[in-house]
């Protein structure tokens, strides 16, 4: 059941996370999404292994999204500095 809530996690944390971060990072929304699931399991392995939060055990848990933002957001930072055009 983890790896699914991250997936959905991840779905709207993509979306969550372009919203605070608009940007050129390019590749659009679905390139988004797709981040944000990388950056769900992302948040999700800080959660466990360095904050040791535990899994994610509830769907409405803050921490839960906190984490997935958390992780989309770096992991659509680090993606926007590896695209970025050097001018």
């Amino acid at each position: 059941m983890g790896i699914l809530t991250w997936i959905l996690f991840g779905l709207i944390a993509g979306a969550i996370a372009k919203m605070i971060m608009p940007g050129t990072q390019g590749g659009g929304w679905l390139i988004t999404i797709i981040l944000g699931i990388v950056g769900a399991f992302v948040g999700g392995a800080i959660g466990v292994y360095i904050l040791h939060w535990g899994d994610v055990t509830s769907f409405w848990n803050p921490r839960s999204w906190i984490l997935a933002i958390g992780g989309a957001l770096i992991v659509l930072w680090i993606y926007g500095m590896a695209t970025k055009k050097s001018s």
